[in-house]
């Protein structure tokens, strides 16, 4: 530790500190624009020039580092004279257009001309002007003049992001942020760059000129998406959302956001929000309409179908199908309604498509998969094995973290079915179609015992080893802090159980720690809802498989979040009554009534993130028209049906009745697989198999509706991705179009070569209407021109 003196205040701070620390660390605040705390030093503004003892000059804070008996003074007569002299030459090619400046009343520069700026400039010359740049739909541009290059936005795509998408080009006055020739900014984590812009240069394209810093309402809440969790401040006026920004916890999400959480309240203004309670209507000629009803009209309606399948056919005939988007509260009650009519078909797990794990689980000991370690951690693992995850586009913010390790020199390895790029340093890659996963997983547990000088599983016995295999074992084995990670491509694959079971054994003989990366936002609460059968009843894919006659399909749209979209909606169409309880219009073909529901901006409610963080949030702005809190819906609907336990006055009361406390969260919490090993299958060479990604615009509905993000890159349509050698085999062309036939299903896509995907494999993505009528994620295809 070393012993420094600010402003005549002593404090201790760690070798290597900077004087921008120590004073942090006082609470002194030393005026800056380059610096951040989460970005390398930059020293390029010069804003944060102190008074150091001994020193003939003054000194950058941000870039001195402290010694010991160090003297500094930050608002002495010669700092404060440097930074005046700082502050006058940057406010030269300012424009003076405060007034009608995006950033008005939350500028940094802004705020620090007041205290260091003159009252009047000395400089008479024509100011520079630098013209407006296209980013892309999300990050504005427009007025670059404002830029002060500080930077920031370089050095957050470099560290951050990973990916440089924006530079400085020129010298002296004619230096100028720029994107790269013809490109604009893609990264799924764009927006941050409009956060730690400390002038009015670079701003959210959707919130421009909405409103003014000062006329928003500010509100907490929890971000819907993936199973981070990420924590928000909702910006609200007149009752409707017009930014969200991230609200920073080191636990979670820093004080970064990715651009689905940033940029899908969007979605809540979209022609699609359903205002008002629906029944379809079906003439006597056959056509059928919908009639917009009152609520009671429509629960009336509700109840009444739900008791006469039941009483008709059998408790057995009434299945709900929940998005693990929804909040606990909805779930648990979901839950207890089917339940409480004599019924154990619920599932959350749309797009799982191997159940075996349920057989070998009973109601006593189910456990709930987590990431298995403190988000927080991380950043402090050195060897890391993360199994079939798109993880740039699943898990944003959790590649970053992972990002940050990698940086120092953690070794990083991918098991996957696509060689996707992680921005980050990958120590050792193994790409493998993905029959061939358990297979290529198995070599590698093989290798670890071989190495560890432990049995090898019997039923791995005759597995040969590879030198990929032995490369990953023996990283994982080298390291003194590892974790293995399954991310949502694993668990929603077809030998998923099998994936489990193996990361289960190498884990066991790495010493490491075996974790989930978990798919949604609320998956953990999905779980500790118990919205999953637990008494014989029936998983998501045998209630499609084998059709019921009533199902309740909770803020999900089984068209698109379905591993088997064919199979769901021809079960859904063939049902006597479909129950839709969403914030929008969907399912007009097969549903019977819509029951408008508010999303998580218009609710109360809790998610549980990947780390099993119970985080509960309220609503910001009042439900749009009829809409209504899911919860509220869902306690009336119980109480018509007279069901017990159903009398509950307040949110707070449904989250105790599934969460009476934290540490019975910890409890459930387990990875443990208590499916066995088996040998992998041997694969047929000549199939061409299909590998499908969920769109990280794609994922949810709010997303999927949200028209900013619509307009991104990662927003396009789908195609058929495919290695060179395929494409080449089937003679295609390039921009060619193909007809893809899976089980019952086809699509019309175009053909493109893409050096990610492995010989024998085709890249089609999910979740999008233009592959929704491909039957499955994964299995075989078979491809031939259109």
């Amino acid at each position: 530790m070393v012993n420094i003196q600010v402003d005549g205040k002593q404090v201790e701070v760690a070798h290597g500190s900077t004087v921008m620390d120590a004073a942090s660390r006082l609470g002194i605040y030393v005026p800056h624009f380059c610096y951040h705390k989460k970005l390398s030093i930059a020293a390029n503004c010069r804003m944060c020039l102190v008074q150091v003892e001994k020193a003939p000059k003054p000194l950058p804070a941000c870039a001195t580092p402290v010694t010991e008996g160090m003297k500094v003074w930050t608002h002495s007569e010669q700092a404060v004279d440097a930074q005046q002299g700082v502050m006058e030459f940057l406010l030269i090619n300012h424009p003076l257009d405060c007034p009608i400046c995006d950033q008005g009343g939350e500028c940094q520069l802004q705020d620090l001309a007041v205290g260091y700026g003159a009252s009047a400039s000395r400089y008479a010359e024509p100011k520079r002007v630098v013209l407006h740049k296209d980013l892309g739909p999300l990050v504005s541009a427009a007025e670059m003049t404002r830029c002060i290059q500080c930077t920031r936005c370089v050095r957050f795509g470099q560290e951050i992001a990973g990916i440089m998408e924006l530079g400085m080009a020129g010298r002296g006055e004619h230096a100028e942020i720029v994107s790269f020739v013809g490109k604009t900014v893609d990264s799924e984590l764009s927006g941050n760059s409009i956060d730690i812009c400390p002038v009015g240069a670079l701003t959210s394209k959707p919130f421009r000129y909405a409103a003014r810093t000062w006329e928003l309402a500010r509100r907490k809440s929890i971000a819907p998406h993936d199973s981070l969790g990420s924590n928000l401040v909702v910006q609200v006026k007149d009752h409707r959302v017009l930014r969200v920004v991230p609200f920073e916890n080191d636990a979670v999400n820093e004080c970064w956001l990715s651009d689905k959480d940033r940029f899908s309240y969007e979605a809540l203004r979209s022609d699609e929000r359903l205002t008002t309670p629906m029944l379809k209507h079906i003439d006597q000629d056959g056509a059928k309409t919908w009639k917009p009803v009152d609520w009671q009209t429509a629960l009336e309606f509700v109840a009444k179908g739900l008791t006469d399948v039941v009483s008709r056919h059998g408790a057995g005939a009434l299945s709900a199908l929940v998005s693990p988007h929804a909040t606990m509260e909805e779930i648990s009650l979901v839950a207890r309604l089917v339940r409480g009519l004599g019924s154990d078909n619920i599932d959350f797990r749309l797009r799982q498509s191997d159940f075996r794990a349920d057989a070998a689980t009973t109601t006593s000991d189910a456990s709930v998969p987590w990431l298995g370690l403190p988000v927080a951690e991380l950043n402090t693992l050195d060897r890391v094995l993360v199994i079939g995850s798109f993880l740039r586009k699943d898990h944003p913010l959790v590649a970053q973290r992972l990002r940050q390790a990698a940086k120092k020199a953690a070794q990083i390895s991918m098991l996957h079915s696509v060689d996707d790029d992680w921005l980050m340093n990958v120590a050792h890659k193994t790409i493998v179609p993905p029959s061939q996963l358990p297979a290529a997983l198995a070599a590698i547990v093989v290798a670890a015992a071989q190495a560890a000088g432990k049995p090898v599983p019997p039923p791995l016995a005759r597995i040969s080893v590879t030198d990929e295999a032995k490369a990953v074992a023996g990283s994982l084995l080298s390291g003194t802090k590892t974790a293995i990670l399954l991310g949502n491509y694993a668990t929603q694959h077809a030998d998923g159980s099998q994936l489990h079971a193996l990361a289960q054994a190498l884990t066991e003989l790495t010493g490491g720690t075996l974790g989930f990366l978990t798919e949604a936002a609320n998956t953990i609460g999905a779980h500790l809802a118990r919205a999953l059968p637990q008494a014989g009843g029936k998983n998501a894919q045998a209630m499609l498989a084998e059709p019921g006659r009533a199902y309740l399909v909770l803020h999900a749209e089984p068209e698109f979040d379905c591993a088997n979209a064919l199979a769901a909606r021809a079960a859904l169409e063939k049902a006597d009554l479909v129950v839709v309880l969403s914030p929008f219009k969907h399912g007009i073909g097969y549903a019977d009534v819509l029951l408008p529901i508010s999303p998580f901006t218009e609710t109360a409610g809790t998610f549980v993130n990947c780390e099993g963080r119970v985080q509960s949030f309220h609503g910001v702005v009042k439900p749009l028209a009829e809409t209504r809190p899911g919860w509220k819906v869902l306690r009336v609907l119980g109480s018509m049906l007279n069901l017990p336990d159903f009398t509950f006055d307040t949110i707070e009361e449904v989250r105790a009745a599934v969460l009476p406390a934290q540490a019975d969260v910890t409890l459930r919490l387990s990875n443990a697989c208590r499916v066995a090993i088996t040998a992998p299958n041997a694969t047929k060479s000549n199939v061409i198999e299909r590998v499908a990604d969920v769109p990280i615009y794609f994922a949810d509905p709010l997303v999927r509706r949200s028209a900013p993000l619509q307009e991104t890159v990662d927003a396009k349509a789908p195609k058929a991705r495919m290695h060179r050698s395929l494409f080449d085999t089937l003679r295609l062309t390039a921009g060619a179009q193909v007809k893809v036939g899976q089980g019952r299903g086809e699509a019309v896509l175009t053909a493109v070569v893409d050096a990610a995907v492995p010989p024998g494999v085709v890249r089609i993505a999910a979740a999008h209407a233009s592959t929704c009528g491909l039957e499955g994620m994964s299995g075989a295809v078979s491809i031939e021109r259109a």
